[in-house]
């Protein structure tokens, strides 16, 4: 017997069970870190142990931690659960292990990125011809359009940021709102820009960039350099979105970058009912999200959009003698890592599932239990909602 046979079938075996046991099991973990630590924590072997019992092992050790955020009764943050399909085909994933660098390690990766990303940026409602990368996480997703954004407005500077690096260059602005994701300033870290490039835009009550004083601070720096301004799609804490339409004119009328950050908002685009929320989203030049918030994809499911291809594959593109190119899009061209996991299979096999209007009311519906959810709430005595209840969150 193949020893992959019987793992397979324990980890379905377990998988079937977990699932039907979901309803009943506790959604905290039932273990401190120290239990955990120390069920795991055992001598490092020295002699090979089978498969099975490996796995085995692995499942009695980690059950008590696991935390039931796939059930019904979990409301943290805003973590999705994951689809029968789209778990089905990560699995496959795996099995297949394909790395999902380019066309020639694996066809089959590369061209189900390319389609599924065909049929998101359509959901999404952005323009047509935009470049896309499959990426770990918002995290990722707003660094690598941020890597973007800096490449374009530093070439538009007469810098080549790719060969010249940072040192001498032009320097770069970068305006946000003051309830921005904490990854945007992660992202100009990384991008070796620094927090101290940022220049903080006033919000109101519910997080919302104030557009007054975007003008203004546009208006004040108009030619101390290039400039990317990053609005917001869903504020973290109370799901409110910027005024992504007038922003989008004022960063037009000044030559700015305009990124949307959208890791779970963006998804609204998808709802007949919620589009509102982010009308003018379409005129940004690069955009975030994860198929894990709201697609209901497993985790590892980010994604970037850019309006400017070029920029995009310039930041992120590489080559070598040894890489060959193979016909088609090669996902390598447009995310920041080499070795990587075929992503698009699960998001392929979510929006097969789901198809439009199944996003569109898987969407509808969440909004419609954190409405109902903030009237039973807010009914009771002595609590308060403390947000506007525009999408899928309840502050409380």
């Amino acid at each position: 017997m193949d020893p992959l046979d019987d793992v397979v079938r324990l980890t379905a075996d377990y998988a079937a069970e977990f699932h039907r046991a979901l309803d009943d099991r506790p959604v905290r973990a039932r273990a401190s870190f120290e239990e955990l630590r120390d069920a795991f924590g055992v001598p490092l072997p020295e002699e090979s142990s089978e498969d099975v019992q490996v796995v085995a092992e692995l499942i009695a050790a980690a059950e008590p931690g696991v935390i039931g955020s796939q059930t019904g009764r979990y409301f943290g943050f805003v973590t999705g659960s994951a689809l029968p399909a789209s778990v089905g085909a990560d699995w496959l994933a795996t099995i297949w292990d394909q790395n999902g660098f380019s066309v020639v390690t694996s066809p089959a990766a590369a061209a189900v990125e390319d389609v599924a990303a065909g049929w998101l940026a359509e959901l999404l409602g952005l323009p047509e011809g935009v470049s896309s990368g499959f990426v770990t996480g918002a995290q990722g997703a707003n660094t690598t359009a941020l890597a973007a954004a800096r490449q374009h407005v530093l070439t538009a500077a007469g810098w080549d940021v790719a060969h010249e690096g940072l040192n001498g260059a032009p320097r770069i602005r970068v305006l946000a709102g003051a309830e921005r994701h904490v990854t945007i300033d992660r992202s100009l870290r990384l991008l070796g820009l620094g927090t101290g490039s940022l220049e903080v835009v006033a919000a109101d009550g519910q997080g919302r960039m104030q557009v007054e004083n975007l003008r203004a601070a546009l208006e004040a720096g108009a030619g101390a350099g290039a400039t990317i301004v990053c609005a917001q799609a869903g504020n973290v804490n109370t799901g409110a979105f910027d005024p992504l339409a007038e922003i989008a004119a004022a960063c037009e009328r000044a030559g700015a970058w305009l990124h949307v950050d959208g890791a779970f908002g963006l998804w609204a685009a998808a709802s007949t009912r919620h589009r509102h929320l982010v009308q003018g989203s379409n005129r940004a030049d690069s955009w975030a999200t994860d198929a894990h918030k709201w697609l209901n994809v497993p985790y590892d499911s980010g994604l970037v959009f850019c309006r400017h291809a070029e920029a995009h594959a310039e930041a992120m593109a590489v080559a070598a003698s040894y890489l060959q190119r193979g016909g088609g899009r090669s996902p390598s061209d447009w995310v920041p890592e080499s070795s990587r996991r075929a992503r698009g299979f699960a998001v392929w096999a979510a929006l097969r599932a789901l198809g439009r209007s199944g996003v569109t009311d898987l969407v509808d519906r969440c909004c419609e239990h954190a409405r109902t959810f903030a009237e039973l709430l807010g009914a009771a005595a002595g609590v308060e909602i403390l947000n506007d209840v525009v999408l899928n969150q309840v502050l409380v």
